[in-house]
């Protein structure tokens, strides 16, 4: 007979240790490098088309 136990996601029976995990500190970072290279890519542009 199965009991209640043998329902759950297999997320919940192996533990995994990620579930609830904060990456807001991460995304912040990938945003600052995504804006440092518009701008770097822009003032490349922008030299380019002032010579």
């Amino acid at each position: 007979m199965a009991t209640s136990n043998s329902k759950k996601r297999p997320a919940e029976q192996s533990g995994n240790p990620h579930t609830g995990i904060n990456l807001k500190g991460t995304f912040i970072s990938v945003m600052l490098l995504g804006v440092f290279i518009l701008v770097t890519w822009f003032g490349l542009y922008a030299l380019f088309l002032s010579r």
